[in-house]
């Protein structure tokens, strides 16, 4: 393998329940991989962001449901932002890759699809 690139994603749960940031958490990871055809055993780390409204259970879960059972996990929560997304889940994954980082699909998922459309800063009225 050539470099380890990092790829992000984003999404949001329904409520703030263990199973609703689990499937969420599953669907995202799941098309993370999809979309960048991914081999489970060329990723390297995770490290999950929550808002601090989705607090019932680590996204890290649903990593090891989906069979990243030797990927090196870490979860934390975001700081606080007044207009920020809130029941966010996010991700970075670091791969080993040899692909172009500019052929790289983040994704965003559910409600997490508006900090694409608005970028990261929190509106500012």
């Amino acid at each position: 393998m050539g470099k380890v690139i990092a790829i992000r994603g984003a999404t949001t749960a329904e409520s703030n329940t263990k199973d609703s940031i689990v499937e969420a958490t599953k669907e995202m990871l799941e098309e993370l991989v999809s979309a960048n055809d991914l081999d489970i055993e060329d990723i390297i780390s995770a490290f999950f962001t929550t808002t601090k409204d989705l607090n019932t259970q680590f996204p890290a879960v649903a990593a090891r449901k989906i069979g990243w059972e030797f990927v090196a996990l870490m979860c934390s929560h975001e700081m606080f932002i007044e207009d920020a997304q809130p029941m966010c889940i996010r991700v970075m994954v670091h791969v080993n890759s040899d692909k172009d980082v500019k052929l790289i699909n983040n994704v965003y998922l559910n409600d997490a699809i508006n900090l694409r459309q608005r970028g990261f800063e929190p509106k500012t009225d």
